[in-house]
């Protein structure tokens, strides 16, 4: 069987949009549509492009995690660190991750019933676009960052489940409506993704333990295209919040929202 190339354009797709605000999982879901792209192992597909992605995210952030955890287990040992920002920002992950996971949970079914109807991708994508077009009114507040925050970006994270909407968007946005700074939203929002990626990642990870799926080579080759891209994609993104440039990004998702609906009605027919 030779080199499905389609693969490689998946993962660079991956890297490219897992972290901008245009939603990865519905570019993936309409690729694989249009590209009729079928395996008994995609699911296991995406979860590696996922893991490498999310690799990005460790090394992009790896100060930050570091600082963070030394924080955090330190106040299990020492009383006065209990006040360091780990302390507080570990806990603030773990309870928006715990809300993030019993929404998502249970949405499992109708997300993978999302994935395969260009409509409900396009609706998703239209949801990101009016999302980023909000960004820009929002005032500019700097609120520390509280567990009554993360709960409510957990909650945020949880519903972005769905194709077409962009997780990375619709938290940002969430901690801007909050009040947390451009930066402190950035970089929460991303912090808070791992635990999620992880969590994924152990769900699926019984099916390829279990030797049901194979990885051909290109799925590697794949996985090396989103890392690279995903890595770059992080590096604009943190510009691009910083100086507020949203409306590009809802723009391009309100075209391709329309586009993925109206593909699905010209089929129809």
């Amino acid at each position: 069987m030779g080199f499905d190339w389609r693969t490689v354009i998946l993962g660079a797709i991956q890297g490219l949009t897992e972290f901008l605000p245009v939603s990865s999982s519905g570019h993936l879901a309409l690729l694989q549509m249009f590209f009729d792209f079928r395996s008994s192992g995609l699911l296991a597909f995406d979860l590696l492009l996922h893991c490498a992605t999310m690799l990005a995210v460790l090394i992009f952030f790896r100060q930050d995690i570091v600082r963070l955890l030394r924080g955090w287990f330190g106040g299990f040992i020492a009383a006065d660190a209990r006040a360091s920002e780990g302390w507080s920002t570990g806990w603030a992950i773990l309870a928006g991750t715990f809300v993030t996971a019993a929404l998502a949970l249970p949405l499992k079914s109708a997300v993978e019933a999302a994935m395969r109807s260009r409509i409900f991708v396009g609706v998703g994508l239209l949801t990101t676009a009016g999302l980023l077009c909000i960004v820009p009114v929002l005032p500019e507040r700097n609120r520390k960052l509280s567990i009554r925050v993360a709960l409510f970006i957990g909650f945020i994270q949880g519903l972005a489940v769905f194709p077409g909407v962009s997780r990375s968007g619709s938290t940002i946005m969430a901690g801007l409506a909050l009040g947390l700074t451009a930066s402190d939203a950035f970089r929460f929002s991303f912090l808070m993704s791992v635990p999620a990626i992880v969590g994924a990642s152990l769900l699926g990870l019984p099916d390829l333990l279990r030797g049901s799926v194979v990885l051909p080579p290109e799925w590697l080759f794949s996985a090396a295209v989103a890392f690279v891209l995903g890595w770059l994609s992080l590096v604009l993104l943190r510009r691009l919040v910083l100086s507020g440039r949203w409306a590009y990004f809802g723009i391009y998702c309100f075209l391709l929202g329309v586009f993925a609906i109206m593909s699905e009605i010209v089929t129809a027919f």
